[in-house]
């Protein structure tokens, strides 16, 4: 399993554009899971409805991990999408 933190800067937190977008990158890895957790709530980033109820705010931070056959390159997007767009 791969991991990084990440403190979130975009104004509205994860909201439905950008977990939207996510979900979207998430789904595309097949077995590879990739999940968010932020105060021990955990939720798989294919699961829009879920990673956008859990109430992600500017300055939270996540930790987002990857685990499967493809962890190297989800956890490289993941990131590199975090960056990009929260």
């Amino acid at each position: 399993m791969k991991e990084f933190d990440y403190a979130i800067r975009d104004q509205l937190g994860i909201h439905a554009r950008p977990a939207g977008l996510l979900a979207k990158l998430a789904k595309g890895y097949g077995d590879t899971v990739i999940t968010v957790t932020k105060g021990g709530n955990t939720v798989k980033a294919s699961q829009l409805m879920k990673l956008m109820g859990m109430g992600v705010k500017q300055g939270d931070v996540v930790t987002v991990s990857a685990e499967g056959p493809a962890e190297e390159e989800a956890i490289a997007a993941a990131k590199k999408f975090f960056e990009e767009n929260l």
